[in-house]
């Protein structure tokens, strides 16, 4: 790969064949486009970009990681939900508020006692509500205590909550009375 002026030189004895062949291999390196080391800005420049990088993908990292333990209680939400559920059936339309809206749920005369005492709760499962018993809705609130709508059988109460109830005990409501 030596030029021809290179070879007439060799041939004639004004150049050695050691001093052609670096310069043949310099002239390679600089063909091949080897680029000088880059000064220390620039390194620290480079440091810098990669630290932010780094960081930037540790945070998306994170949420990803965020999402899919979300994902992965809301699986075990609804399979704990779809294992325990109790099968609704009856007329009496059972009603309670979720949010701002009031809702209701269709129920027997046991199932509706049950719920009023605290032992069946109920929980949104998807679009509708199920009715879960207390042991199953425990667990459902170790992972999400959001879904759960109506518990009357929770013993955190507020304090205004039981001086209402100290004040309307003295008023009688008939046993018969449903809304």
């Amino acid at each position: 790969m030596r030029n021809p002026l290179q070879e007439q030189l060799l041939k004639a004895g004004l150049a050695k064949k050691g001093k052609v062949d670096q310069i043949a291999r310099e002239q390679a390196k600089q063909r091949q486009g080897k680029a000088p080391t880059a000064a220390p800005e620039d390194k620290i420049d480079a440091q810098q970009l990669q630290a932010q990088r780094a960081e930037r993908d540790r945070a998306l990292a994170a949420e990803r990681n965020a999402q899919a333990h979300a994902r992965e209680l809301a699986a075990q939400i609804r399979q704990i939900v779809d294992a325990n559920k109790v099968k609704r059936e009856g007329e009496i339309s059972y009603r309670f508020t979720d949010g701002d809206k009031i809702h209701s749920v269709l129920v027997n005369e046991s199932l509706r006692t049950q719920l009023a005492k605290g032992a069946l709760v109920v929980v949104r499962s998807g679009d509708g509500y199920e009715l879960l018993p207390r042991a199953a809705a425990e667990k459902v609130r170790e992972r999400d205590a959001s879904a759960i709508v109506l518990d009357h059988g929770q013993s955190a109460e507020s304090a205004s909550e039981s001086e209402d109830d100290e004040y309307y005990s003295q008023f009688k409501v008939p046993d018969d009375l449903t809304w």
